[in-house]
């Protein structure tokens, strides 16, 4: 029997919302990129609002399917509209370990979460409250207690000079005033 994951070991990948028809399928709102990523996972810990947040179950994931609005999948042991509707809401965690592993360059958004941000000169600007993705680049959303937010523009060898994950320390050239 699998263990739940622990919140540092693992990474919410969607959220399954309504029933999709009668024979337990549920429509999935994905946070992968793209979106039909979240089919390479077959094994999800879905953890239900109803829980308090702190329970959930292991499910294996029997089908996917593309429909126009989005994806559909189908739990094991989840064979009735009744069921897929308990779940609307639950949270799709996978364990960090099945992530697939970024090239050189390349960061998962929950690793720069909380990354302290500095300019060029030194000056504390914050840390990485959220990203959030836009049409050109996405952007760094950056303050802290007593500090003014930041959209920082996630623009690497420009905007960005360097990011270090291990001291979790991003170095940025942008302007303290803007």
């Amino acid at each position: 029997m699998l263990k739940p994951p622990s919140p540092a070991d693992s990474v919410v990948i969607g959220v399954i919302g309504r029933a999709f028809g009668v024979k337990g399928w549920s429509w999935i709102t994905t946070y992968t990129r793209p979106a039909d990523g979240i089919t390479q996972y077959r094994q999800w810990f879905v953890r239900s609002p109803a829980d308090g947040g702190d329970a959930g179950k292991w499910y294996r994931v029997t089908k996917f399917a593309a429909q126009s609005q989005g994806v559909v999948a189908k739990l094991e042991g989840i064979d009735d509209r009744t069921q897929a509707e308990a779940l609307t809401g639950a949270e799709i965690l996978v364990p960090t370990d099945a992530l697939p592993k970024v090239a050189e360059g390349e960061y998962y958004w929950r690793d720069l979460t909380g990354c302290r941000v500095q300019h060029v000169s030194g000056q504390d600007f914050g840390v990485v409250q959220e990203l959030l993705e836009t049409g050109a680049n996405d952007v760094l959303v950056v303050g802290g207690e007593g500090q003014r937010e930041r959209l920082i523009p996630f623009i690497p060898d420009d905007v960005l000079v360097s990011i270090n994950i291990d001291q979790r320390l991003i170095v940025v050239d942008w302007d303290p005033d803007f």
